[in-house]
């Protein structure tokens, strides 16, 4: 028997659904005789464009759907992502951390971050034990240009233009996967006997039937939320933003430097993010409506601009997007899986977006079932893996504001409120204080963020972890480390091209 895939929405997380399902099975560019994939998209949606930093995930999902490196740099405007840098999180001043995405050297094979709490803190936590983060000071690309695609000297994934990214995806989708593209609203969602959606009806009549359906609908939730009416749980109590205010900047000049990172800096009431593209800058104010109001945001967001020698002077009337943070109770009900914001929806920090889609897609794609019966099954596995993801990355975005040391504002003491910080959180920074995170204290085998995340954000925000004794083995071992990370940033700073002269030269091609 055929599957039927029925993909509801397109944007990045439809057509990313649909990319990664058609290309797993799909056989030397045909399709197999037992998987069909439709994405239906009503001509009414626009996309919400705001998710334009990825994991380094990206290059993997590219690779296996067949795009090249090369047409995506160029299509989408798209530069090299090599960590994000936090800027005033910490006490309110200038002071900045990078969360790169390089791991620790030795990582795995012995723990740098143990030995880091006792050494004598000359440099930043990042710069002790990677090269990541000099290099992002100094704007340069992860690989040489000589270097095939998707292959690296370091660690990266990508900024984007999602719109630009969306059209990539659409065309590459139809033109070399096989997914039949339908255009239409959905008017109405028909049940067979036993709950499962057997159709979608099209405000033009045309009835589409499926096996499984994908909802991508965005906020409107189609499937999930309006027909199955599957409940959505708030997590404003958690994390408190609510609100963004986008803009689309251009560079001062063509020759502008490209940042190698995603900027968050951190406001009064909540942060403004910064992602730079080959002919532009996105940059967003995202906040608490609690704590703040919109104009009072917008004025912060306009002098963060004006106060940019980097970028072009004029008066910018930024997009408003209210949410509510949180999740689905169910994410897969019946015959209908929800992957994208139909699923949930949390502020961009740490761009966790992209890399959910990636993942659920992927799952999905791996699992596709056959019969009701199998349905069910993965049904409840899906939902637990989900789940747990999502409590993975709530806590994971919350600990970049309880390790603040900031009082000035009432948004930053509410973050320190004990009420306001999941249990499981709080286990973990019982944990923390005694002994750095390490590979063996989870045993999630598809955990968002490794131990080496964690690292970077604790000891980044100054967090103290009780010395750990060393034998002399490990410490002439960690000694060697040291030098080999000081010898390969001094060897990479001479090699690597910046992000701008990198990006010239592959496109001129």
């Amino acid at each position: 028997m055929k599957t039927r895939v029925v993909i509801v929405g397109g944007g990045t997380a439809g057509w990313l659904t649909a990319g990664i399902i058609a290309a797993q099975h799909y056989l030397k560019g045909a399709p197999t005789q037992d998987t069909e994939v439709i994405l239906v998209e009503s001509p009414d949606v626009k996309n919400l464009g705001v998710g334009e930093g990825t994991w380094p995930t990206m290059r993997d999902t590219l690779r296996q759907i067949g795009i090249s490196e090369r047409e995506f740099l160029s299509c989408c405007d798209a530069s090299f992502k090599q960590a994000s840098k936090f800027v005033g999180w910490s006490n309110g001043q200038n002071e900045h951390y990078y969360h790169p995405f390089t791991a620790p050297s030795g990582y795995g094979v012995v723990s740098m971050a143990d030995h880091w709490s006792a050494a004598t803190k000359d440099m930043n936590f990042e710069n002790w034990v990677c090269a990541q983060g000099t290099i992002c000071d100094y704007n340069l690309a992860p690989k040489l240009p000589k270097m095939s695609e998707y292959a690296f000297s370091v660690n990266y994934g990508y900024h984007l233009n999602a719109g630009k990214f969306v059209k990539i995806l659409h065309q590459h989708c139809v033109d070399n996967l096989g997914v039949k593209y339908i255009q239409g609203h959905v008017e109405q969602v028909l049940s067979a006997e036993n709950g499962d959606i057997s159709e979608i009806v099209l405000s033009d009549g045309e009835h589409i039937a499926g096996d499984l359906f994908i909802d991508c609908s965005g906020f409107a939730a189609i499937l999930i939320g309006k027909h199955y009416q599957i409940s959505f749980k708030s997590q404003k109590h958690i994390l408190f933003n609510d609100t963004a205010l986008a803009l689309q900047v251009e560079h001062a000049s063509e020759d502008t430097p490209i940042a190698s990172s995603t900027i968050a800096t951190a406001q009064q009431s909540g942060w403004i993010w910064d992602i730079s593209l080959q002919n532009r800058r996105g940059i967003g104010h995202v906040f608490s409506s609690d704590f703040t109001n919109v104009g009072d945001a917008e004025d912060a967001l306009s002098m963060y601009v004006k106060n940019d020698p980097l970028l072009t002077a004029q008066k910018l009337t930024p997009r408003i997007i209210k949410f509510n943070p949180g999740h689905r109770e169910t994410f897969w009900h019946k015959n209908c899986v929800a992957i994208g914001v139909s699923a949930g929806f949390v502020e961009p920090l740490e761009a966790t977006a992209l890399v959910l889609i990636e993942k659920s897609a992927e799952w999905v794609s791996q699992q596709l079932p056959r019969d009701s019966d199998a349905m069910s099954v993965l049904a409840k596995r899906f939902n637990n893996l989900t789940l747990q993801r999502w409590k993975e990355i709530i806590d994971f975005l919350k600990l970049h504001y309880v390790l603040s040391n900031r009082t000035d504002s009432e948004y930053w003491q509410a973050h320190q409120q004990l009420g306001s910080i999941p249990e499981s959180l709080q286990e973990s920074l019982q944990l923390w204080r005694s002994q750095a995170p390490g590979l063996y204290e989870s045993n999630q085998r598809f955990e968002l963020f490794s131990s080496a995340s964690k690292q970077y954000v604790l000891y980044g925000m100054g967090f103290n972890t009780a010395p750990h004794p060393l034998g002399q083995k490990e410490a002439s071992l960690i000694k060697r480390l040291r030098n080999e990370t000081l010898h390969n940033t001094e060897k990479l700073l001479s090699a690597l091209p910046t992000n701008r002269q990198f990006l010239s030269k592959i496109l001129q091609k």
